[in-house]
């Protein structure tokens, strides 16, 4: 089918064939790249928040906690405990738009508040975090009652004697705790010792939409550019290719009919062009072949007249 085509469409044949191939893996390379890019600004953005709730924890460890500790011995008062500052900052940022589809939990081993009680894969993180070559902050997938998610989770490790005067011993406890959440669960901790994980979560169709948004946006923008290229090609390729060859064509169809007036025109001094000055010699080259042609033709013919005549003519009789 390739031979019956003529060269503008065989060249625009080709052109398709290395735009749907470029777009294929140009779709795959920044599919990737993209998931990372997303990935990765989602990351950075976690690990902001989690900064942000470790400096809240700190400020109520420094600075509230010792201000109503008096009164939290006779009432329990949730705002002396870190992780509940934590949660409560938290939920304001979320009536933030860029950080509404985020979550924050602090999952431990030995919790004081049950909602607190690590799962299966927080309890894998915390298993992760005690070992000696663990890395400061883990990420992954996983599954959860809202669907897929993409979390980044850091160990939360005792590094104050102020946190274990409600986790060391129900005695040493204060007793309006003791009163609401009982002497059984959240005690035992000890210094530098990794009880649990804080986890920031967000949606992983999150990721996937923004890097989706981004591919579609780059591979729009690359099929334009591919459609003009193939365009202004196609257009070049007519006007200084394909049409001065047909025009070749037709020429040279009448010169080889008899005509060998007829010009080969001259477009351009590229490479059409020298081929055109190579037809326009061998147009030349042919008109003067026939030209001798025609004239040793014709002396041949005049020859062959004037011997019969002068072979008629009698010669001078003898005995005159």
């Amino acid at each position: 089918m390739l031979s019956k085509l003529n060269l503008g469409q065989k060249f625009t044949l080709m052109l398709l064939g290395v735009f749907i191939v470029g777009i294929l893996m140009s779709g795959i390379a920044l599919s990737r790249l993209l998931n990372y890019t997303a990935q990765a600004e989602l990351t950075s953005k976690a690990l902001m928040l989690m900064e942000t709730m470790n400096s809240v924890r700190q400020y109520t460890v420094d600075e509230i906690r010792p201000e109503i500790s008096e009164r939290s011995e006779v009432q329990f008062l949730p705002e002396t405990v870190p992780s509940y500052s934590a949660h409560a900052v938290f939920d304001t940022l979320q009536s933030n738009p860029d950080y509404e589809a985020f979550s924050y939990r602090e999952a431990v081993l030995n919790p004081t508040n049950p909602k607190d009680q690590a799962d299966q894969l927080e309890e894998s993180l915390i298993s992760q975090f005690k070992q000696p070559d663990s890395r400061k902050d883990l990420e992954g997938f996983r599954k959860s009652r809202k669907g897929k998610q993409y979390y980044i989770a850091r160990p939360i490790q005792i590094k104050q004697e102020t946190c274990l005067s409600c986790h060391d011993t129900a005695e040493r406890a204060p007793k309006s705790m003791i009163a609401l959440y009982g002497s059984q669960n959240g005690f035992g901790w000890k210094m530098n010792e990794i009880v649990g994980t804080q986890i920031i979560s967000v949606p992983a169709q999150t990721v996937f939409n923004e890097a989706r948004q981004s591919l579609l946006i780059t591979l729009g923008v690359f099929t334009g550019v591919f459609a003009i290229a193939i365009f202004l090609v196609n257009f070049w390729l007519k006007r200084y290719v394909v049409r001065p060859l047909n025009r070749m064509a037709a020429t040279a169809e009448a010169v080889s009919t008899g005509d060998t007036k007829a010009e080969f025109p001259k477009w351009s001094d590229d490479e059409v062009g020298k081929l055109t000055d190579s037809f326009n010699r061998m147009r030349l080259s042919l008109q003067m072949a026939m030209q001798r042609l025609e004239r040793n033709r014709n002396r041949r013919k005049g020859g062959s007249q004037s011997g019969p005549q002068s072979g008629s003519q009698p010669g001078p009789q003898s005995g005159y």
